[in-house]
């Protein structure tokens, strides 16, 4: 799986505004209703389902929001990079200012889990985390998760 298959330019928010981990989620379950049709308080509410298990502020400034919705028919993703960094609870206890969210059908099985491994992989990469903090421009944003996520596909 491709990052290519999870996002497209649109999905990407150059940036977010946003003031507290809820008001992010808040405003990524919205965006991620738009664009899948979805219903944004089911989006909300499996987002905070998943972090009341742990938070998924993975450090580093970067957040895995995700979570499966039964509604959904194939795998969704969305880059948000913060105005501001947030708290998020993050387990280095450092604020979040990339958020990749992550969607995925009831029945997704193992591709939700691959995603999420692909996804966190890319986001590892310190070089790319900081050509992704020195841009504000979409296409850009788009450009460099797509072209990295490709030369990290091994």
């Amino acid at each position: 799986m491709d990052i290519s298959d999870l996002l497209t330019p649109e999905r990407v928010i150059a940036n977010l505004h946003a003031t507290s981990k809820k008001q992010a989620l808040q405003e990524l379950a919205r965006r991620a209703a738009e664009l899948t049709g979805e219903s944004e308080r089911a989006v909300f509410d499996v987002l905070l389902e998943r972090e009341r298990l742990g938070t998924t502020g993975v450090g580093g400034g970067i957040a895995i929001p995700h979570g499966r919705l039964a509604g959904l028919s194939s795998m969704f993703g969305l880059f948000a990079r913060l105005e501001r960094p947030v708290e998020f609870e993050s387990i280095d206890e450092r604020p979040v200012d990339l958020i990749f969210l992550l969607l995925a059908p009831a029945t997704a099985g193992a591709d939700h889990l691959k995603a999420l491994a692909r996804v966190s992989r890319l986001l590892r990469d310190r070089g790319i985390c900081e050509k992704l903090r020195g841009t504000d421009k979409r296409e850009a944003l788009f450009a460099l998760l797509a072209d990295s996520a490709a030369s990290h596909a091994a």
